[in-house]
């Protein structure tokens, strides 16, 4: 059996059709009128794709090649796929069900795909270990993981709860390269391993109430005045938050943190719209690290006006939005620095 990532799109565009659909496709819009099938090894696929880019290099057609080998033909029934998420931070792990299909009547981007029963959709990344993150972060479409006994791995975690599981390191011999570039030569998203380690640290060092003092220190630094409730029960509020020096001015914000490690639902963000009219907020935050279940994200729309939802990537966006500002004290317990690199294109 083998472990492989597919992403869904740049911006996690196609998400909601691989979880609606219980399938990964296979969103190469250059070939959403050819039946992939007709190729019946990789160099068929090869030869597909220079007819499909007669001008570009020899390199690059290799690599994209390698990538719709991986999900047309190497793919296995059994074998199981990791899709990073876009919208929540979270990691979605399903079991390959069906052979790869062509459906010339779906959408042009939802032509090509391969039927999955998705497992869990919302694993924290917090929950997997550095080295399989770093291996997960390749950037490319589609790929083989295999580095650190991943599948193996991830099996485990499957049975532990989706939390990590320590699995000794198996020794092995040079293993002859693969024509789908295996992840321990692709690039990798060193801006999402960057923010990966920054939350293993906040996780660590901010669980718990300690989350909601982050928070309220996000909130500080973007100028409003605050108040943090005592740790304990809070009834939905954690923090108030308005505008002014003495906090009379609009907006008036009541704000709810969770720093839990499953998604947050529908019942919690209700009693967050009590709590705004408890206190006459005309505005709410609700802060989940481990993102939402579907029952708030559809409720989303209709509070549109009086409540925003922050998961564990808007935090951290924040977070680094406002990093100088931070109160002193905080900055000690999660010092950051600023660093430039190159910026690379996703294969």
């Amino acid at each position: 059996m083998a472990l492989w990532l597919v992403r869904a799109g740049k911006y996690g565009e196609h998400e909601p059709r691989f979880f609606q659909d219980n399938r990964v496709y296979l969103t190469w819009e250059e070939f959403t009128g050819t039946d992939l099938s007709v190729a019946k090894d990789y160099e068929g696929i090869k030869s597909l794709m220079q007819q499909q880019y007669p001008g570009e290099p020899a390199r690059r057609i290799g690599n994209w090649s390698g990538q719709v080998w991986a999900f047309v033909l190497a793919t296995q029934l059994g074998d199981w796929v990791v899709v990073p998420r876009k919208s929540n931070g979270s990691i979605a792990v399903g079991e390959v069900k069906s052979g790869y299909t062509f459906d010339p009547g779906n959408a042009p981007m939802y032509r090509h795909y391969r039927t999955v029963q998705w497992l869990n959709t919302d694993v924290p990344r917090s929950s997997f270990d550095q080295d399989l993150l770093y291996s997960l972060g390749a950037i490319m479409t589609v790929c083989e993981i295999k580095r650190n006994d991943a599948e193996k791995r991830i099996r485990a975690m499957s049975k532990n709860g989706w939390h990590s599981v320590p699995v000794a390191p198996v020794s092995v011999g040079k293993v002859a390269k693969d024509v789908n570039q295996p992840d321990d030569e692709a690039e990798v998203d060193l801006e999402q391993l960057a923010r990966d380690a920054i939350a293993r640290v906040i996780i660590q060092k901010f669980k718990g109430h300690g989350m909601a003092r982050l928070v309220e220190a996000v909130l500080k630094a973007q100028g409003f005045t605050t108040y943090l409730s005592p740790e304990g029960p809070d009834k939905g509020i954690d923090i108030l938050a308005a505008g002014g020096a003495f906090g009379f001015d609009s907006p008036r914000i009541c704000v709810q943190v969770k720093s839990g490690d499953t998604p947050a639902d529908r019942p919690e963000f209700t009693q967050l719209i009590g709590a705004m009219q408890s206190v006459s907020a005309n505005q709410g935050l609700f802060v989940s690290w481990s993102g939402f279940k579907p029952t708030v994200l559809k409720e989303v729309p209709t509070q549109f006006f009086k409540v925003r939802v922050w998961n564990q990537e808007d935090l951290i966006e924040k977070l680094l939005e406002n990093y100088e500002k931070l109160d002193q004290d905080i900055q000690a317990e999660l010092p950051l620095k600023r660093i430039w690199t190159i910026s690379l294109p996703e294969s």
